[in-house]
């Protein structure tokens, strides 16, 4: 069975080898039938320590790392909007 992959923003890279990963994704209301955003956030397995918040990166569906850590990030889609601004000196 292949593995799951998602897209989303890093919210949270404070824990030690992981980060917490937003997901959104748009659904049409049953009743009314506007597109409404659903989010989820997810926590990743992130063995250096690489990525920091703000970053959009895709993960993968893996074995159980801990008791809430199901997945690993793969690698950066985007980079975060404070990480791409550098300073001139």
């Amino acid at each position: 069975m292949p593995k799951r992959i998602l897209i989303g923003t890093v919210v949270s890279d404070k824990t030690d080898k992981t980060v917490v990963v937003k997901v959104e994704r748009k659904v049409k209301h049953p009743l009314y039938g506007k597109i409404i955003r659903r989010s989820k956030k997810y926590h990743a397995h992130d063995e250096d320590n690489t990525f920091k918040a703000g970053e959009t990166v895709r993960i993968e569906e893996t074995r159980p790392y801990s008791k809430l850590k199901t997945w690993k990030v793969i690698d950066r889609v985007q980079a975060g909007k404070a990480a791409a601004v550098e300073a001139d000196v």
